[in-house]
């Protein structure tokens, strides 16, 4: 292998790549990249086994040729260099030259490089993945013990993508435009934190999935579990119909949060003759309120809710408002607004 690339080539697909790939790992050659250089391009490739980043940038190759190598060590040379790159394997040492700086790094074999091999998908479309992703992704478990909610649930209803996420506690549903029909999927939570930003070409089967935009492509493994039915949490018959800002919800929640503490994080919202109060009571810390104007002429009701994903989840819409509807104090609440068309919010209540 032989080549000469400019720096911010380099420096730009091993960047790519490299949030892929784990600072830690037990097998050595998970902390390598793949290179691959041929017919006028150079072919980086990174994985952790669970998920394959390959990016490619021109360069001036003289002899083709593949090898493994350290994948920090080789970004950070990258970032630092002086100029242009040049890249030559010389026995099992692979020499890079920038100006008058020499590094030769140890390599690995190609051969034993992981990869996923080649299987046809069930559907392909066009569309703004991570738009849809993101105003779901604050919802995704952590939990271990149920790994299926570790992700985005990704599936077709009505003929229109859908992308659902949960952790129990709260849940957000945004609904895209219509795709060929796929088997639903659990997209995991690393894979969603990848997404590269803008119209990608999205490739699904029921094992993987495959996320292209432009050189770049990203191939992970689905989560192997059963998605719940969802549908049964969510609320049609909430009766009680508050209006507010998004942005007074977010900043009161967020004030009167200040003194709640980190396991009792529940906030009163009290709403009445178009006022909705916030309230935190904590016995070491103290009390604290707050009043937004809200539209809202129905019966009283006090509602209690963690004030931390309730800031959070009034975030995930844009500034204007946000239609909140209420059954009791006791059942789940929902969000919506006519700002964010096919993006729906649920959050469970505290007790309070």
């Amino acid at each position: 292998m032989k080549l000469t690339i400019q720096r911010a080539d380099l420096a730009r697909v091993l960047t790519n790549v490299g949030r892929v790939v784990e600072s830690r790992n037990t097998i050595p050659i998970l902390g390598n990249v793949l290179l691959s250089a041929a017919e006028g391009r150079l072919h980086v490739t990174g994985t952790d086994l669970d998920i394959v980043a390959t990016d490619v940038a021109p360069a001036d190759v003289t002899t083709p040729g593949t090898v493994c190598v350290d994948a920090k060590l080789l970004a950070d040379i990258a970032k630092k260099a002086g100029g242009d790159i040049s890249i030559s394997l010389e026995g099992d040492r692979l020499q890079i030259k920038s100006g008058r700086s020499v590094f030769k790094l140890s390599t690995l074999d190609a051969a034993d490089f992981p990869t996923f091999g080649d299987k046809a998908y069930d559907a392909s479309f066009e569309i703004d993945l991570a738009s849809l992703f993101a105003p779901v992704a604050f919802a995704m478990s952590t939990e271990e013990t149920r790994y299926y909610l570790n992700g985005v649930f990704l599936h077709v209803h009505d003929g229109a993508v859908v992308a659902v996420s949960t952790d129990g506690h709260r849940l957000s549903r945004h609904t895209g435009p219509a795709v060929p029909a796929f088997t639903g999927v659990i997209v995991p939570r690393k894979a969603v934190g990848l997404l590269p930003k803008g119209v990608v070409s999205v490739s699904v089967s029921e094992s993987k999935i495959r996320i292209s935009a432009g050189d770049f492509i990203l191939t992970s493994k689905l989560i192997d579990g059963t998605f719940p039915d969802y549908q049964r949490v969510i609320p049609t018959a909430n009766d009680k119909i508050v209006t507010f800002g998004s942005d007074d919800m977010r900043q009161a929640a967020g004030r009167v949060a200040a003194v709640s503490s980190e396991r009792g994080k529940a906030v009163r919202l009290s709403l009445a003759d178009g006022v909705g109060k916030l309230d935190v009571s904590n016995p070491e810390r103290g009390s604290a309120s707050d009043e937004i104007v809200v539209s809202y002429n129905g019966d009283k009701i006090d509602i209690g809710f963690n004030a931390a994903y309730l800031t959070e989840l009034v975030g995930i819409f844009p500034a204007g408002d946000i239609r909140l509807a209420l059954a009791d104090s006791g059942s789940p609440a929902v969000f919506t607004s006519d700002k964010a068309e096919g993006l729906l919010a649920v959050l469970m209540p505290v007790r309070i």
